[in-house]
């Protein structure tokens, strides 16, 4: 695998070949020029729990999306009147957000200030009541 992994990077395999290869045991993602190669891990019981400092529900100013994130490192969000639109997982290092979506799909976002930038998106804290 890991001969695999540095070939696909060095440019050696082309990437339909490599993706059949390695058959969803690895995510890439490809970005400019930058390739990152993350493990992909869909199992919640091995989701460590997340900084409870984030944990919670998350809604753009219109309410139209709402992103809950749960403690087991796991999301849940909305979209419109389509309730779980989107289900996975996510990891918060420091103000980071990175999200694996259970379908395969990847995405970031960034905390600053106490609002969670996230997919060209702006998202608040929705404050319990």
């Amino acid at each position: 695998m890991k001969y695999l992994t540095n070939a696909l990077l060095q440019g050696k395999l082309p990437l339909l070949l490599a993706v059949f290869l390695v058959g969803g045991v690895l995510n890439i993602q490809c970005s400019a020029n930058n390739y990152q190669v993350m493990k992909a891990n869909h199992s919640d019981s091995e989701v460590p729990a997340q900084n409870d400092q984030y944990v919670g529900m998350w809604v753009t100013k219109d309410g139209h999306i709402r992103q809950e994130l749960l403690p087991n490192g796991r999301y849940d969000e909305a979209r419109g009147d389509k309730k779980s639109a989107y289900q996975g997982r996510y990891k918060i290092t420091g103000n980071h957000i990175d999200y694996w979506d259970d379908t395969g799909f990847t995405a970031d976002g960034e905390f600053r200030d106490g609002v969670l930038y996230h997919g060209g998106y702006i998202f608040y804290r929705e404050e319990k009541k």
